[in-house]
């Protein structure tokens, strides 16, 4: 006989599993869970930080205005 699981008792497995970790904890678990999904994404398709960035010519805009 295959498990169903309704409403109520997921709000059940849900304020037990706070009970036992915290809210504080949960959300440190899920951020860990967040930044593994992004770097496991990162890594499927390829590193593009290790990739050349071209340069614009910026002299133009660092240049500053003397007083005369």
């Amino acid at each position: 006989m295959p498990i169903r699981f309704g409403v109520p008792e997921l709000l059940i497995i849900l304020v037990i599993i706070i009970l036992l970790f915290g809210i504080g904890r949960i959300g440190r678990i899920a951020g860990e869970l967040g930044k593994g999904i992004k770097s496991f994404r990162d890594g499927l398709q390829g590193e593009k930080k290790d990739e050349p960035v071209e340069k614009k010519d910026t002299t133009e805009e660092n240049k500053t205005i003397e007083p005369k």
